[in-house]
């Protein structure tokens, strides 16, 4: 594997050649637009196939899978472009074997909105060990708000997938509930209830996990968040049902701010069977222009959480999306987010060169649009290679994805190129 930055005048025939690829598996793998139409700086993923097979009348995937002795999900995984759908056409080529991975063995997760569309649910779903369907809430005696999730469970059993129930304090009005937590955290009879309604969702629903999501807790929850995350995993743990919660982005144990105060890594670690550090959000909705992930910070994090919970409860967030702010930057003016497939249209769109931030290991790319200058930064590539070596040095537990209903297909073809997955228990 390879990923080539486009040059002014490259075409994707001019690309294949130079690496002796096909220009066809080089387009669609990429998810490129029909007409092959790149944009400058642009980065694209470059795959050599070890084996390759050309469809023949008649043929299906399951047919071709046994022929080869592999199986129709590494079919799927191979092959992107086949969007998790047994549907071949002859003449197709189809990527049957690629170099083994050596990233080690991971497991990789991701979130979803009970509104994704089955398409796109189904077309990440070989790639992933563990679906998560976001989100039940926590109200404040304890119970939880309901979740149309049966779409999504029926999907991820389907493809293999352990579902992961989550759970967590976001309210109707969008934000994190810091009162609602206080009400069910400080309260025995109402966190006892909430520890049953997870329990009896669980059984109901055939999940294998919970994911806890408590954030702006402050410092007086810290100590009665971790009992919690210890007393759900005490309770479920004996079903063989797991608990992990997520992290906020800290590097230090006293680092100041509601945002982090409530969250005590080494306690949580202890308590849960993983933890998820959400590792993202530093470019966001009201924040000034940057990347959403820099390295270095992801780096700094990571380091702290390594140096209080063992590596191998350690699932790191990646993120999917982008964000498009207008300029000049006001704080009290929303940027929008945006899948890197909707970043790289507005790129072609308005003729924008994208360049790459070699200190924050992100791209990012300024244009001029009917409402002024606009600054986009978001995910390509270099910056999900740059993330992915983090697992693999520092023998994390795996990767979660935030969120699946923004279509990022270069970050699966290299997941399936450098990592092995293994479900979680």
């Amino acid at each position: 594997m390879s990923i080539h930055v486009v040059r002014d005048g490259e075409t994707v025939r001019s690309i294949a050649a130079e690496y002796g690829v096909s220009p066809q598996n080089l387009l669609r793998q990429n998810e490129l637009p029909p007409d092959g139409a790149l944009v400058p700086g642009q980065a694209l993923v470059v795959q050599f196939p070890l084996t390759t097979h050309t469809v023949s009348p008649g043929e299906s995937l399951f047919g071709i899978a046994r022929q080869y002795g592999v199986t129709v999900d590494t079919l799927y995984r191979n092959n992107f472009f086949l969007h998790g759908q047994s549907v071949i056409r002859p003449g197709e080529v189809l990527t049957v074997a690629l170099r083994a991975p050596t990233g080690g063995a991971i497991t990789a997760g991701g979130y979803a909105y009970p509104f994704i569309s089955r398409a796109l649910l189904e077309q990440q779903l070989p790639y992933l060990t563990e679906l998560i369907p976001f989100t039940y809430g926590v109200l404040p005696d304890g119970s939880l708000t309901p979740l149309a999730d049966e779409s999504l469970l029926i999907s991820a059993a389907r493809q293999g997938a352990a579902a992961y129930m989550s759970i967590s304090t976001l309210s109707e009005s969008g934000g994190f509930s810091t009162e609602n937590a206080r009400a069910v955290l400080t309260d025995e009879g109402k966190c006892r209830r909430l520890v049953q309604a997870v329990a009896d969702t669980m059984l109901q629903k055939g999940y294998r996990g919970v994911d806890v999501d408590f954030e702006n807790l402050g410092a007086a929850l810290a100590a009665p968040y971790a009992a919690f995350i210890d007393r759900l995993h005490r309770r479920l743990s004996p079903m063989g049902w797991a608990v992990q919660t997520t992290l906020p982005a800290k590097t230090s144990a006293d680092q100041p701010g509601e945002l982090y105060e409530g969250h005590d890594y080494a306690a949580l670690g202890r308590a849960a069977d993983s933890v998820l550090l959400m590792a993202y959000e530093w470019g966001n909705t009201y924040s000034q222009p940057q990347a959403v992930s820099p390295l270095p910070q992801v780096e700094e994090v990571l380091r702290y959480a390594l140096s209080v919970i063992p590596a191998e409860k350690i699932v790191l967030g990646l993120p999917t999306y982008g964000y498009d702010w207008r300029l000049p930057y006001r704080a009290d003016t929303a940027a929008r987010s945006l899948s890197p497939q909707e970043a790289l249209a507005l790129a072609r769109q308005y003729g924008a060169r994208i360049e790459y931030d070699e200190a924050a290991q992100a791209p990012w790319f300024r244009y001029y649009a009917p409402d002024g200058e606009h600054e986009v930064w978001f995910q390509d590539a270099r910056s999900a290679q740059a993330l992915l070596t983090l697992p693999a040095v520092n023998g994390l537990r795996g990767v979660g994805l935030w969120n699946l209903t923004r279509l990022f297909p270069q970050l699966f073809l290299l997941l399936n190129e450098q990592f092995s997955l293994v479900t979680p228990r």
